[in-house]
């Protein structure tokens, strides 16, 4: 089983970046937690601050994979294009979100992803990537 971790702008600075919010790991760091947790599967993690790199990301892994677990960060609420690059795909996608977005910022509530995906996991830390991983496993 091949599952792919698809990270946009300012997730690179977890562990450091607004702890309060976003907990003291990096995700480096949970990453290798991750992968000895499942060593049956074969995890690929991108991360990028550029909208384009991630939608490339997106179609270069959508075709091959059997889920993509995908934090599109601030994108979310402002990515159409992520969204339409999510639905040109046959693997299927789970977006997580560490924070509860739906608890923040107004602008926070709106995401060009979720329809798009197969589900949304929002608010349980890093926790979610493992759930969704959970899912795909099932």
């Amino acid at each position: 089983m091949k599952i792919a971790i698809i990270n946009g702008p300012n997730l690179n600075l977890l562990g450091v970046r607004e702890p309060g919010i976003y907990g003291t790991e990096s995700f480096e760091v949970f990453f290798e937690k991750l992968v000895s947790k499942f060593p049956s599967i074969e995890f690929v993690y991108f991360q990028s601050n550029v909208e384009g790199e991630l939608i490339n990301e997106i179609q270069r892994l959508g075709f091959s994979f059997d889920g993509i677990i995908i934090n599109p960060g601030g994108y979310t609420h402002t990515s159409v294009a992520i969204g339409d690059a999510i639905a040109s795909i046959k693997t299927p996608v789970i977006e997580v979100h560490i924070s509860n977005v739906f608890g923040r910022e107004d602008f926070r509530k709106i995401s060009h992803v979720s329809a798009k995906s197969v589900g949304v996991i929002s608010g349980l830390g890093m926790k979610g990537y493992e759930l969704a991983v959970g899912y795909f496993v099932k």
